[in-house]
């Protein structure tokens, strides 16, 4: 393999009833970032049958350009079309790096993808970099549980892959002067290609909001004694107008959803505000919330470690401070 032929980022660009995830423009925003290290562009694959919003935000995110791929197979998530099309855009303009979103569709595709191209995959990263002496990915992510960090790269290989999770790229300040430039991609669909029928589309719908996606979080962990207690912390998310998420050790004793878990092995998350009630605050809960803009502890321990990354640490039994901030919070 000659490496040198290849160049630039490229992001697939997910979507979902033609409407673009959130995760695909935090990704665009790191592309630009890492684009702009290696002195390269930073494009966008889009697969679908129809878009139902304006993609000129995609730019003003830092996209140079955008691979546009309209087939009526690309409507609703089909395993085979979807990886023909991403595979032959890069087959066809060889770029050095690719990003897909650690999500359900992101984590089938990428690794057809990644096999077709023969070269590696690194799944759910956390942390994307640029080695000086070489230029190759630096691609992080959680191992063995998420008790250490590894950091992989793929030097003889392009081009580079990784799935990386929502919440974790911090979205860079719109430029809405950025052009917009898109090009439309022919790709040589045949009838094998649909090698599945999609009868019925069944949507689930949560009543909590994705908490990747709230501004404010109220976390329980294994230190609220009982699952009875998570009404408590609903009480106090529902007065901030934000939702409840957990520690792993509670979704492990089946309290929550795996789906509300915060840390390494859970999600990522960046709210406004986070409470962290009886959360002792072990390394692999602090990856996933750190960067939060503002960090209440709430823990009887005084010594436990979430308190050294706490903005406003309250020692103190939960059962008594939460309904005291209940009491003092207005309605939303």
């Amino acid at each position: 393999m000659n490496i040198s032929e290849y160049k630039d980022v490229l992001v697939f660009i997910e979507q979902r009833d033609g409407v673009v995830e959130k995760v695909s423009k935090e990704l665009v925003s790191k592309g630009r970032e890492i684009a702009n290290t290696l002195g390269c562009k930073c494009k966008g694959a889009l697969l679908i049958n129809d878009i139902n919003e304006n993609l000129d935000e995609l730019f003003h995110w830092g996209l140079d350009e955008l691979y546009l791929v309209k087939h009526k197979s690309l409507g609703e998530f089909m395993t085979e079309p979807y990886a023909k099309a991403m595979t032959h855009i890069c087959k066809e303009y060889k770029p050095e790096i690719v990003f897909f979103g650690a999500t359900s569709i992101g984590r089938d595709l990428a690794p057809r993808v990644s096999s077709r191209m023969d070269t590696g995959l690194t799944a759910d990263c956390t942390s994307l970099d640029v080695e000086e002496e070489t230029n190759n990915l630096m691609m992080t992510r959680p191992a063995f549980g998420g008790n250490i960090m590894a950091t992989i790269i793929c030097p003889e290989h392009r081009p580079q892959m990784s799935t990386i999770r929502p919440g974790v790229m911090p979205m860079i300040n719109k430029d809405e002067s950025r052009p917009s430039v898109i090009t439309e991609v022919a790709v040589p669909f045949t009838d094998a290609d649909a090698n599945i029928e999609i009868l019925e589309v069944v949507k689930h719908t949560h009543e909590l909001i994705k908490i990747e996606d709230a501004n404010v979080l109220v976390s329980a962990g294994r230190g609220i004694g009982n699952p009875s207690k998570l009404e408590l912390l609903g009480e106090l998310a529902e007065k901030l107008g934000g939702t409840v998420s957990s520690s792993r050790a509670v979704v492990d004793a089946g309290w929550t959803d795996r789906a509300q878990q915060v840390g390494q092995t859970g999600k990522t998350v960046r709210p406004d505000l986070y409470f962290a009630c009886g959360i002792s605050g072990a390394i692999q809960h602090l990856a996933g919330m750190e960067e939060s803009e503002y960090i209440v502890a709430i823990n009887k321990d005084d010594t436990a470690p979430i308190f050294d990354s706490a903005d406003l640490s309250i020692v103190g039994d939960l059962n008594a401070v939460i309904p005291e901030l209940i009491k003092l919070l207005p309605n939303k």
